[in-house]
Order: structure tokens, then sequence, then C-alpha cells
């Protein structure tokens, strides 16, 4: 998007250097929002007197020597992470006045980075199916995706350098792959995800949406448990070089027929031009008990719902839809012998993963089925990323191209799991390869 302000590194990097203060990028943020917001409505809640004081804040800090790795930096935060003195409204009228008292655990380590809530973006309903108000900034007649539908809106329009989602299935690779920018959801359990509306114990993931590798990398060092990690991390170590152009398995996966011929046409012409850029990249199928992994998903995600929230319903009467109320009721009906088994599945599959990926670097894959769908009832299907949802392996989109009708396409990168640094650094040896190999 033109004229947008600064991402990330760049945005640091020259506030560093006393080019650029807080308050100044803060302000280009709100004017651009006050320009462009209007049909594409990004902001579950934005108070721009708040965000002017913080980045006033930000900059004193700076003044008296702070030196913190965020320091001055205006993030997006998905309305689905409880945010002190900021409403956290989960996307549902259930939560129309709630105003927490404590942030998500996420939001005050970034905080504690120098970052500071710029505004809470829009989500869907809960975080599940039933869409928000926000559009597609390429085409307002379509899906930006869900469930983090305004962080990835809002990084595509410029509203703010990043922004932070959650994912169960596809909800931060997704959206960030129909708005044209670099998704990254961490490998499971790196970010913890107290203080986020819980869907899915086993499947719940918090993740980065931003405009380059580099910069959701930065901004997910600085949630990141440092012990989590081999060898620790911390802050900008997440993202190194590789020393050589990488050795990536393009897999189509068993959900190979829900890409449309546009989404497949774009992921030959990524596999053609990564060769080109120097990559070796061989084409490999997953093993068979993979073609199960969706219902195994499925049957961990609602089963986990139902029990969370099915005596709830009742209580919050015709304040949720009837999406919600048909995902609580498939849960109550997935048996505990369906679910028993279905987690025994996936922690088959995960061994089969760490097998499978072996010397890879990564994995190369399609994110989605295609171009945002038309239409704003319909968030697009996730099937595509939920597969490396449930075996919690790092994974990045970073976009590849446009489709027929001018919006983008995406190419998905997977590593193995806890090997976010090095699943980084190929996923930008990637963008930075088909740059230079050219759009076909």
């Amino acid at each position: 998007m033109n004229n947008a302000p600064p991402g990330v590194i760049d945005a640091l990097t020259r506030m560093h250097s006393g080019t650029l203060t807080s308050a100044e990028l803060t302000r280009d943020c709100l004017s651009r929002i006050e320009t462009l917001d209007g049909p594409i409505q990004a902001w579950a809640h934005l108070d721009a007197a708040r965000a002017l004081d913080c980045a006033a804040q930000r900059d004193r800090e700076r003044s008296t020597g702070a030196n913190l790795p965020l320091l001055g930096l205006p993030l997006g935060v998905k309305d689905v992470f409880e945010t002190a003195g900021v409403p956290a409204r989960m996307g549902s009228a259930v939560y129309e006045n709630h105003v927490p008292q404590r942030s998500a655990t996420a939001v005050t380590r970034l905080e504690a980075a120098g970052a500071f809530v710029f505004g809470k973006t829009v989500t869907t309903e809960f975080a599940t199916q039933h869409a928000g108000k926000t559009r597609n900034p390429w085409n307002s007649a379509h899906t930006p995706g869900g469930s983090s539908s305004g962080s990835a809106a809002a990084v595509a329009a410029g509203f703010v350098p990043a922004a932070i989602g959650t994912q169960t299935r596809g909800s931060v690779i997704r959206p960030a792959a129909y708005c044209g920018v670099v998704g990254f959801k961490p490998s499971y359990g790196l970010i913890p995800v107290d203080g986020v509306f819980p869907l899915s114990h086993t499947l719940d993931h918090i993740g980065v949406i931003a405009r380059s590798v580099a910069d959701a990398a930065h901004v997910a060092a600085c949630m990141i448990t440092p012990e989590a990690l081999p060898g620790g991390t911390a802050a900008m170590s997440l993202l190194t070089a590789p020393a050589k152009p990488p050795r990536l398995a393009a897999v189509r996966t068993p959900l190979w027929p829900l890409a449309d011929a546009n989404q497949r046409g774009n992921f030959a012409d990524s596999v053609r031009r990564l060769r080109d850029a120097g990559a070796e990249v061989v084409e490999i199928e997953l093993p068979p008990d993979f073609d199960h992994a969706m219902q195994a998903v499925k049957a961990i995600q609602l089963r986990e719902i139902a029990d969370r929230y099915a005596d709830k319903l009742a209580g919050w009467g015709g304040l949720v839809s009837k999406e919600f109320i048909d995902y609580v009721e498939g849960g109550v009906r997935v048996s505990r012998e369906e679910y028993a088994a279905a987690l025994v599945l996936r922690t088959g599959l995960i061994r089969q993963y760490g097998e499978f990926i072996g010397d890879y670097d990564a994995i190369i894959t399609p994110p989605a089925t295609g171009e945002a769908p038309a239409g704003l009832k319909f968030t697009g299907d996730a099937s595509f990323c939920a597969i490396w949802t449930l075996c919690g392996a790092p994974a990045l989109t970073i976009p590849s191209g446009k489709g027929p009708h001018g919006l983008p396409l995406g190419l998905q990168v997977v590593g193995a799991v806890n090997r976010d640094t090095r699943t980084l650094g190929t996923a930008a040896w990637c963008a930075t390869g088909l740059d230079k190999a050219g759009r076909g």
C-alpha cells in the first residue's frame, strides 16, 4: 500500500537514530486510518488520545536512555486478547462492556519490550466462524479472512507496522495470505496463551502479522518464553540467514483438490522460481496417516469448545450467533472415544511429521485454496493451514503473486517443531528468492 508508515525494523531503526519519534509514527498511523479505514473497518476499538499518550510516554523513556527492542512501536492487538484498561469484546455482544484489569501475558511482554497497544483489531465472534465487519483492503467486496481479520487488514492497509493474532486452525496464516502480508505462527507453546479467549487448549496458538519475515520475527521474539526454544532466544535472534540455499519439500497435502486452478498454478510457479533462485525443491507427498488429519482437527477443536462453553449457552441467550451455537452443539456430538482417538492420532502425526521433514529446511505448500472469497460472511477455508497447526509446527505465509481478480496469493513455509529460527531464515530466503526470480 502506497505511502504507508514504516514497517517494524525500519521504524525502530529510525526511532533509535532520532529521525522519527513514536508520536510522529502514531500520528501518521492515525492519519492514514482516518483517510482509508472507512471501507476497511479494521478496528474494534481505537482511542486516538490514548495512543498518542502512550507514544509520548515511550518517547520520554527513550530520552532518558531506555533501549528496549520494541521501544515506541504501536501494535494492533486482536480483540480476543485481554488488555488492561482497554475493552476486550471477543467479537461478541456477550463481552460488550468487558474492560479487563490485567493483560494477556503476550501483551505484557510486548509492552515490557517497549511496544504499546495502539488499538484492538476486529475478530470474528470468539475467533470462530461468524464474521466481523472488516473487509479486504485490496477489494472491500471480499473477505479479509478470519479470525484475525482486523489484524491482517490493518497491517496490509498500513495502519500499523504489525499486529498480533491467534490461530486454532488457520486464523493467522489464511488472513495474512488473503491480504498480501506475512503471517507467522510459531511452534505450539512457545508463546503463552493465558489471557487470550480460549477455544482449544490443544490447538490454540498466538501469531504475528507484519510486512516482512524480519518484522514478524522481531515482534514474535519478544513474546516467546526464552527457555522454550533449544538454546534459548532473545529479541532479534529468531532470524538468521541460511548459510546456503535451502532444501525444500514441495507438499500438495491430501487437500490439494480444494485448491483452485489459480492457487495451483501459483504454487507451481513458486516452485519454479525458488529453483531458479538456487533452492533444491523435492516434490513429495505426506504419509497416508495425514489423510485423517482434518478429521482429528475438527474432533479436537469442537470437543474442547463444547467442554468449555456448552453450559454457558443458556445464560448467553440471544447474544451469540447460530454459527457459534452450531460449533458448540457439534462438539457435544463428538464422543469421548472420538476425542481420545483424535489426540492419539495427533501424537502419531507429530512423530511422523518430525521424521518426514528430516533434513529438509522446510516444507512449502499453499496457505489457502486461492484468493480471498467474494462476500463477507464466509471467511475462507482453513484446511491448508490446519495440518500444521495440529502438529504444532512453525508456519509462515509470504506473498507470492496475484490471482485473476488482482487479490493476493501466498506461499506457506512450514518448518520442524521448535526449529523456528531455521524456519524463519528459510522463509526469508524464499521471500527474497521469489522476488529475485521474478513473478510469473
